[in-house]
């Protein structure tokens, strides 16, 4: 079996594959504090708790947008699988050329799901993943990946609204259902969740007119993706297992060139 890790700001997405079928999943918090011991405690429980059998993982996958986690999760892999893990980043084949200025300026994963969205439903496409902060990437027709946009995210928005006005309450992300509201909290949620939505609207149009062409599909994933996919209709599909399916489908990659090295260095 192939574990893959996603380790984000806000949650570490864990997924368990056997061949192509995604076994099982988990979501856990990131956070920067914990040690490689305990990551190895949580994730065993986490094994056992679905009656995984850790012996049967043999090989491991990491993206990364938090450097100090790294090490602890690095060594959380050997630790309990006995495997190197690999690492999504420079030299890691991914199968798709990347036009940014600097392409490794480029987190992890936005490459991780442009793959997979590009190997599930071609091109041209638009990959917006509701994460700590919502990224739009646009993906040509020959599987380019051509640049994007990076947006605060939803709840970041929401946090930033709280923290900075003083009588201003935390609220629950949920539809107030109206605009002109009655009182605070229902106030705030139609300013954060229905602007949201007016900003992911706006800027998908404008990407799709820089497109330049026609049959531009808009594939959504993280965690707030169906609560705003609800008030758009620029969003085609919602695929909560992008991220996950992308790293599946780097670590096929790169077996198969370390698979045909083997043979290479076993026929000489």
């Amino acid at each position: 079996m192939l574990l893959v890790i996603d380790i984000g700001n806000t949650n570490v997405v864990l997924g368990v594959y056997r061949g192509k079928e995604l076994v099982d999943f988990w979501r856990i918090g990131t956070d920067k504090d914990k040690t490689s011991d305990e990551y190895s405690v949580l994730i065993d429980q986490l094994f056992s708790y679905k009656g995984l059998e850790r012996r049967k993982v043999k090989d491991v996958i990491i993206s990364s947008v938090v450097p100090d986690l790294m090490h602890s999760l690095e060594n959380t892999v050997i630790k309990l699988f006995g495997v190197n893990p690999l690492i999504v980043g420079p030299g890691v084949k991914t199968g798709m050329n990347v036009k940014y200025d600097n392409p490794r300026q480029v987190g992890a994963d936005r490459i991780v799901n442009a793959v997979a969205a590009y190997e599930k439903y071609n091109g041209p496409l638009i990959v917006i993943d509701f994460g700590t902060a919502t990224t739009f990437c646009a993906i040509s027709s020959q599987g380019e990946y051509l640049g994007g946009t990076i947006a605060p995210g939803i709840k970041i928005s929401s946090e930033a609204l709280f923290q900075r006005a003083s009588k201003l309450p935390r609220v629950e992300l949920i539809k107030p259902g109206k605009t002109i509201c009655k009182n605070t909290v229902n106030s705030m949620q139609s300013g954060i969740i229905y602007g949201y939505a007016g900003l992911v609207e706006q800027i998908v149009k404008k990407m799709k007119k820089e497109f330049k062409s026609n049959g531009v599909k808009v594939i959504a994933t993280g965690g707030l993706a169906t609560l705003i996919d609800s008030e758009t209709q620029c969003i085609d599909k919602i695929d909560k297992f992008l991220t996950l399916d992308g790293l599946q489908i780097i670590f096929q990659r790169n077996e198969e060139d370390r698979q045909k090295k083997i043979q290479e260095k076993q026929a000489r």
